[in-house]
């Protein structure tokens, strides 16, 4: 599915809102259509909201400190908190780059204060499951948020990264008119988003057998890092590789790529990123940024409200019914493409 990106203009303001009843820091993505959908998918009710001030929350985002999109994703959580009424002491958030051991300890670290739900967003599918067990063991509700694990008692609550991967792929091969190189540029190693986008790129790249991926087939990993990313970009420009392709696939480091390509004073190809907000502002601003196309593809933060609000759910015996022909304890959420193109 397609829209205009300017029609989403209006959706900055309200997301906003949200982000701004927690922190000043994150920069609001456009997506209020995706926004609302996380919050219609976690079933929000007015006993949902009563039930905050009766639990104790565990927030833990293992990485990509810094990142718009997971300090949007910490933000909500916390806005959704205060929405419910919840006391702030009640939400204790870890919020750090660490490994998938370290994230480990820190899930330990929240069934040791004595929370009644862990609402996360995993470093690793599979690499948490022994902490998550006790948790469960303990009796403690666990969702996942942005990514699934495989651990059989955890909810799940994230973008479809497949879909999300294959309507960006389409959409870019499609500007350059099915032919030409590609920098394919990844989020973190082992995180199941990326897994998953990865499936779906190559699900379209079938389709298109004159469209060359550089570095490599597997891509270049970001690791959703901005400082990396834009090392990455600026030695991927002055190298001369990148006055060698048509397209670049961003996987949500778009904004410091587009910012690398205009310091180094180079034209722009059609980029395919997701609805982070500084990069749809690059879109929508072509006085600053002339000739640039783009295609942003709906991966909504407010997952992280949503996770507090389907936390609360299961905590209360509301019902949360999974999405047709998910996988078990999963909610879907549907994205959808806005771009910009002569």
């Amino acid at each position: 599915m397609k829209h205009s990106l300017s029609r989403s203009v209006a959706a900055l303001a309200t997301l906003a809102v949200v982000v701004g009843a927690c922190s000043g820091s994150a920069t609001p993505s456009p997506s209020a259509a995706a926004s609302a959908a996380a919050s219609a998918a976690a079933g929000a009710s007015q006993g949902t909201a009563l039930a905050a001030g009766t639990y104790k929350i565990g927030y833990s985002n293992g990485g990509s400190v810094g990142n718009g999109f997971r300090e949007e994703q910490v933000c909500t959580a916390k806005a959704q908190w205060k929405a419910y009424g919840g006391d702030t002491s009640a939400l204790t958030v870890i919020h750090r780059n660490t490994d998938a051991a370290g994230q480990l300890s820190d899930i330990r670290s929240l069934i040791a204060k004595g929370v009644n739900a862990i609402v996360f967003n995993p470093n690793d599918a599979n690499a948490l499951n022994p902490a998550l067990a006790e948790a469960h063991a303990a009796g403690i509700v666990t969702v996942s948020v942005d990514q699934y694990v495989t651990d059989p008692n955890a909810w799940n609550l994230y973008n479809n990264q497949v879909k999300y991967a294959e309507l960006g792929a389409k959409w870019l091969f499609d500007q350059m008119g099915g032919t030409g190189t590609v920098w394919y540029t990844r989020g973190a190693a082992g995180a199941s988003a990326d897994s998953d986008r990865d499936i779906g790129f190559k699900n379209i790249l079938k389709q298109y057998p004159n469209i060359k991926i550089v570095p490599n087939a597997d891509g270049v990993f970001t690791g959703w890092d901005p400082a990396k990313t834009t090392q990455l970009a600026n030695d991927f420009i002055q190298s001369g590789q990148y006055d060698k392709i048509q397209g670049i696939w961003a996987s949500g480091m778009g904004k410091q790529i587009v910012d690398a390509i205009k310091a180094a004073n180079k034209p722009f190809v059609p980029i395919a990123d997701a609805d982070i907000g500084g990069f749809v502002a690059q879109l929508l601003d072509p006085t600053n940024f002339p000739g640039l196309k783009g295609a942003a593809v709906t991966n909504t933060a407010s997952v992280g409200g949503a996770g507090i609000t389907m936390a609360l759910q299961l905590l209360g015996g509301e019902t949360v019914t999974a999405s047709a022909g998910a996988k078990p304890n999963t909610v879907l959420l549907d994205p959808v493409l806005l771009d910009k193109h002569d």
